[in-house]
């Protein structure tokens, strides 16, 4: 079994001024997706570095914005009862994937309207960009220790301080320092959504493909990928399960994803028609 290393949330701590892991791996995301999509415009008829400068920046806004406010409406719609300003500690962690897809959804319609380009032109160029970016979203979660699964007695399961997921050792001696082995959640969904997604749409994308079918493609894999963790990852707390005793709002939220994608897909190919400018 493996042990939690608990490393410090807190990267940099310059008085009362604190930088956080979790923080900075939002910025290791969105320089890689800038890294990428300037590789990418290169390549890409219609696109420059000035334009992908410009959509990485509606991006950030959109992720933030959108991640902030749907894990709030979604997942903790009780803090912003308690404080309103729980909106804006970001730093604590609290980020949702779906509120974010959410805010970059729209700022990809914005963009597309200010470049005068087809949305879809511009999200099937975007969305290889996005996976390595929650590669390191996931790597912030678990250096924030925070997202854990269930039990496992497979021989990758880590074993976590009990101060850090008490509810795992209620069933042990009161001085036990560690929780039985639990499954590292956060670092399943970083393979997944992060490298397995980003090998996927890379190269799925380096050939030309139909208007839609790239798009498609990231939906329809990202929501089945987070549907199958879900079944291993604990559900929040104050939520629980919302059916069955396995169903997840982050299973929930995943199902409308994957048949989204599914129908893009087929719209994709039943047109057939190759968009030339999103060939990476």
């Amino acid at each position: 079994m493996l042990t939690y290393p608990d490393i410090d949330p807190v990267a940099l701590a310059l008085g009362p001024i604190k930088v956080h892991w979790y923080g900075l791996m939002y910025l290791v995301g969105f320089a890689l997706a800038w890294t990428l999509g300037r590789r990418r415009a290169a390549r890409t008829p219609g696109w420059n570095g000035e334009m992908v400068d410009d959509l990485i920046f509606y991006g950030v806004i959109g992720t933030i914005v959108g991640g902030r406010l749907g894990y709030m409406l979604f997942y903790g719609f009780d803090q912003i009862l308690d404080n309103p300003l729980n909106l804006l500690k970001v730093w604590e962690g609290g980020m949702s994937f779906h509120g974010g897809l959410i805010g970059v959804l729209t700022a990809v319609y914005l963009f597309a309207r200010r470049h005068g380009l087809r949305f879809f032109q511009v999200g099937d160029f975007l969305a290889p960009l996005v996976p390595p970016g929650l590669l390191a979203g996931r790597l912030g979660n678990f250096i924030n220790g925070e997202l854990w699964g269930h039990r496992t007695d497979l021989p990758w399961g880590m074993q976590l301080p009990c101060a850090k997921l008490p509810q795992q050792c209620l069933d042990q001696a009161p001085t036990a320092l560690y929780s039985p082995p639990v499954h590292a959640s956060q670092l399943y969904e970083a393979t997944l959504e992060g490298l397995v997604l980003f090998l996927i749409l890379w190269t799925f994308s380096s050939k030309p493909r139909p208007v839609m079918a790239v798009s498609g493609l990231f939906l329809l894999c990202y929501g089945t990928f987070r549907f199958l963790v879900e079944f291993v990852r604990l559900p929040d707390a104050h939520i629980g399960y919302l059916a069955f005793d396995w169903l997840t709002m982050g299973q929930l939220l995943s199902l409308p994803m994957m048949l989204f994608g599914l129908l893009l897909m087929a719209l994709a190919y039943r047109q057939g028609r190759v968009e030339r400018s999103t060939q990476s």
